[in-house]
C-alpha cells in the first residue's frame, strides 16, 4: 500500500514536467522578445512601444487561458447519478450479470441517460460507483469520471472536458495568436541578423531561436486547433470521433449534433461577448446538473 502511494505521488510530480517545459519556454520568449529585441535591438521608440503593447496583450491572454485550462477542476457526475446505499447493496449482492444489468436499467429510468455501452447495457463505472451520464468517461489519470470528457492533456496536466473545454480551445487560439505575432514582428530582424546587417551579440541568438521556436509551435498549433474546431462544429469529443456514441437505436456519430450555432453555444455559452474570454458561469453548470470536483 505504501509503495503504491509512493508511485502515485511520483507520477503526480512527473506529470507537471510538460507544464514546466511550456512555462519555461514562454518565460524565455518573454525575456527574449521584451528585453533582447524591444529594449536592446529596436531603436525607434514608437515602434518599440507598439510592439510591447501588442505583445503584452497576447501574453496576458495566453497566460490567462493557460492558467484556466490547467487549474479548472474536471466536472464530475452529481449525486443523482450515484447509487443509493440500498441500490448499491442490491447490485453487489446480485451475482448474475443479467440481473445486475436489469438493476441498472431500473435505476436509470429516472435519469436523463440516453447512451449505452457497446453491449447495449447501461454504462456504469465500477470505480466511481456511478451511472455514467451521456458523454462522460472515467479518466485513469484523474481517477474520476469526467463529464463530456475529450481527453487527458499532459500539456495542461488536466482532463479536458465539460468544465474547461472552452478554456482549452481559447488556450490553443491565443497560443497561435502569440506565435503568429512573434513570427511576424521578429521576421524583419531575423533577416537582418541573418544577412549581417545588425551586429553580433546575445540578442542575435535569442532572436534567431525565437523565430524558429515560434514557427515550430505555430505549425503544430494550426493542426491541433483546426482539428478541435472541426470537433466543435460537429459537436463531438476526441473520444467520440474515434468511437461513435451508442444510443438505444445503435451507434451514431452525429447523435449530439444540434446545428453549428447551438453546437458553438454548448461550448462557448449564449453570450457572444464572452466567447473570447476565459470566463464561465457556475449557473450554466448547475443548470445541467453537474458539479465541479474539489
Amino acid at each position: 500500500m505504501a509503495l503504491s502511494r509512493g508511485l502515485r505521488c511520483c507520477a503526480r510530480v512527473f506529470s507537471w514536467i510538460p507544464v514546466l517545459i511550456i512555462t519555461s519556454v514562454v518565460l524565455w520568449s518573454y525575456y527574449a522578445y521584451v528585453f533582447e529585441l524591444c529594449v536592446f535591438t529596436i531603436s525607434n521608440t514608437l515602434e518599440k512601444v507598439a510592439y510591447l503593447l501588442v505583445f503584452h496583450v497576447c501574453f496576458v491572454m495566453f497566460s490567462w487561458t493557460y492558467w484556466k485550462a490547467i487549474f479548472t477542476p474536471p466536472a464530475t457526475p452529481c449525486k443523482k447519478f450515484q447509487l443509493s446505499y440500498s441500490d448499491k447493496d442490491r447490485y453487489e449482492r446480485e451475482e448474475r450479470p443479467d440481473a445486475q444489468k436489469q438493476i441498472l436499467v431500473d435505476i436509470a429510468k429516472s435519469l436523463p441517460i440516453f447512451t449505452r455501452a457497446t453491449s447495449g447495457a447501461i454504462r456504469f463505472c465500477d470505480r466511481c460507483q456511478v451511472l455514467k451520464p451521456d458523454r462522460s468517461h472515467h479518466c485513469s489519470v484523474c481517477e474520476t469520471c469526467v463529464l463530456k470528457m475529450d481527453h487527458h492533456c499532459p500539456w495542461v496536466n488536466n482532463c479536458v472536458g465539460f468544465s474547461n473545454y472552452k478554456f482549452f480551445l481559447l488556450f490553443l487560439s491565443y497560443s497561435m495568436v502569440y506565435c503568429v505575432f512573434i513570427s511576424a514582428s521578429v521576421f524583419r530582424f531575423f533577416i537582418n541578423f541573418w544577412v549581417g546587417d545588425l551586429p553580433n551579440g546575445p540578442a542575435k541568438f535569442h532572436v534567431l531561436f525565437l523565430m524558429f521556436v515560434a514557427l515550430m509551435f505555430l505549425v503544430s498549433l494550426m493542426f491541433l486547433l483546426g482539428y478541435h474546431c472541426w470537433l466543435v462544429v460537429q459537436n463531438r469529443s476526441t473520444l467520440e470521433a474515434f468511437s461513435a456514441p451508442v444510443f438505444t437505436t445503435g451507434p451514431d456519430r452525429n447523435g449530439f449534433n444540434v446545428g453549428i450555432r447551438r453546437n458553438l453555444q454548448q461550448v462557448f455559452g449564449d453570450n457572444k461577448r464572452l466567447w473570447f474570454l476565459p470566463i464561465c458561469t457556475r449557473g450554466e453548470q448547475l443548470k445541467h446538473g453537474f458539479k465541479v470536483q474539489r
